[in-house]
């Protein structure tokens, strides 16, 4: 690992001394960016315009559909108490018969 980073500031060292004896402005010109010489023929016109269709017609879209209308609930009817209807009784069951023995004979 300590020879790769000698080794890499040497080249690094050796680079710049060597860039440092170049005249600066000589490698300035050699190196400047200059933009591109602007073409010599001219740009031909855009084509014509072909013909336009009509535009496309409007999506339709349907109405929202309308908001629901609040109907109010109907009042609650008043719960009157009322008796319940009489029972009608029945009548008493009948007496049950009680049969007397017959009379005894008699004797004269």
């Amino acid at each position: 690992m300590g020879s790769q980073m000698g080794c890499l500031f040497a080249t690094l060292l050796v680079v710049s001394v060597s860039l440092s004896y170049l005249p600066l402005e000589a490698s300035a010109n050699k190196y400047y960016y200059t933009s591109p010489p602007p073409p010599k023929y001219k740009s031909p016109p855009p084509p014509p315009p072909v013909h336009n269709s009509p535009p496309p017609p409007p999506v339709y879209l349907p109405p929202p559909p309308p908001p629901p209308v609040y109907v109010p609930a109907p009042a609650p009817t008043p719960i009157s108490y009322s008796p319940p209807p009489p029972v009608p009784k029945s009548p008493p069951p009948p007496h049950p018969y009680v049969y007397a023995s017959p009379p005894p004979p008699y004797y004269y």
